[in-house]
């Protein structure tokens, strides 16, 4: 079993959209997944109530808890046979961070290109140099034009860190899936945001398992 960490100490950077759309990404290859809704918001678990609703679908699944709770509900999804956890971090709690952090193979770090969520991937990155673990920076929300994505990857560069090659576009599909229960792949299958989404995903896997698609065992 795999975890991947989606962590900001920032609100509103699309943790949860990455979380809910990598899921359904990895359920489509074949794996079993679960994602552990750490926000207080309970954004991804709304979500996954109106995927229950609306669509009458019953995975991923998706619990809400409190991060003092992830090592018995991680032990329990690998005892069930559970090919990946992704964990969507809480905006602000540094010690959530450090505890969501510490059960990662891999974390993802997404960023708008603001200053201000600049200083809190700064601060995310702290933690999870802390305890040694691989990550990346995912530039969100990010306009089709302009110099935001080279801006990013130049401040990402001088602070050390990996820069991911993928970058997520400030797409309405995004809000409209999110709000329905969907994943963007599966409200718009031949969009730009369900190509991005598929980038993304590949390098995870590659990041996961060293390889753009691994199989389930």
């Amino acid at each position: 079993m795999k975890v991947i960490a989606i962590l900001s100490q920032k609100g509103g950077v699309g943790k949860t959209t990455l979380a809910t759309c990598l899921g359904v990404a990895a359920e489509a290859e074949g794996k079993t997944v679960a994602i552990l809704d750490l926000d207080p918001q309970a954004t991804a678990s709304f979500w996954s109530d109106e995927r229950a609703g609306q669509h009458d679908l019953d995975s991923p699944v998706v619990s809400s808890l409190q991060a003092i709770r992830l090592k018995p509900v991680i032990a329990a999804a690998k005892k069930a046979g559970t090919d990946l956890v992704i964990i969507d971090g809480a905006a602000v709690a540094r010690d959530v961070a450090h505890e969501a952090a510490s059960f990662a193979d891999f974390v993802l770090i997404p960023t708008k290109a603001a200053v201000f969520d600049t200083m809190s991937m700064t601060h995310t990155l702290d933690v999870v140099r802390q305890l040694g673990k691989p990550a990346a920076v995912v530039l969100t929300f990010a306009s089709p034009q302009g110099q935001e994505r080279a801006d990013t990857q130049q401040t990402v560069g001088a602070l050390g860190a990996e820069f991911c090659p993928v970058t997520i576009g400030n797409r309405k599909a995004f809000f409209r899936a999110q709000s329905t229960g969907l994943a963007v792949q599966e409200y718009e299958p031949k969009g730009a945001a369900a190509q991005e989404i598929a980038a993304l995903y590949s390098y995870t896997c590659m990041r996961l398992y060293g390889a753009a698609k691994e199989p389930t065992r």
